[in-house]
């Protein structure tokens, strides 16, 4: 199932444009030979001509996603510094 799709457009030297996505997918947790296994999260990179793909454990999703968090937390902090330093 597509939970999340981030679709950038950027225009190459000759002024075409073109589609890059990320997407996020999940795949359910089942049981196989009657045990439970993990879902999935898929991290789906598109763009005009290919794509490729990585299968994450919730564990790995959550050590990423958790890095993602700091590092946003920290930029986003970095901005807020140059605009008080730019207002000054």
């Amino acid at each position: 199932m597509i939970e999340e799709e981030v679709i950038h457009w950027w225009k190459d030297d000759k002024g075409e444009s073109h589609r890059n996505a990320l997407r996020l997918e999940t795949e359910n947790a089942s049981e196989v030979n009657g045990f439970p296994r993990d879902g999935t999260i898929v991290l789906r990179i598109l763009n005009s001509v290919s794509q490729q793909s990585i299968r994450l454990s919730p564990d790995e999703a959550l050590r990423i996603s958790t890095q993602l968090l700091s590092i946003s937390k920290e930029l986003i902090g970095q901005k807020r510094q140059l605009w008080h330093s730019h207002e000054d």
